[in-house]
């Protein structure tokens, strides 16, 4: 991978990092201003299951942002676009797809494989 098609993907993870960090702060303010107290039953559920949904979508978001940091620190050290399994260079339009990728499609394909394979025992 050439110096510019990196400079390309550090920046496209930083944009998405920096996008997920603002919505984080708007559910935040969001959460923080919706502490009213609902009478109604079927309000309150209606509200507690939408922040419970909420939380789980900024913890999932929480875990990207580290798998995002992950694939800067690879941009540094040098390793970023390699299959972590085979060393082979992971595809352009899997890193356009998936910019946090570690694997190639084949490496991911049999790990999901064995992954199945184990679960079912």
């Amino acid at each position: 991978m050439n110096e510019r098609q990196l400079e390309y993907f550090k920046k496209k993870l930083l944009g998405w990092k920096d996008e997920i960090l603002r919505e984080s702060r708007e559910t935040v303010t969001h959460l923080q201003k919706e502490t009213e107290n609902h009478p109604d039953l079927a309000d309150r559920a209606t509200s507690e299951t939408d922040r419970a949904l909420e939380l789980r979508t900024r913890d999932r978001q929480r875990k990207l942002i580290s798998k995002i940091d992950e694939a800067l620190r690879r941009i540094e050290d040098g390793s970023y676009g390699y299959c972590e399994e085979t060393g082979e260079p992971i595809g352009l339009p899997r890193l356009e797809a998936r910019p946090v990728a570690t694997m190639s499609v084949e490496a991911q394909e049999r790990h999901e494989r064995r992954e199945r394979v184990h679960r079912d025992d």
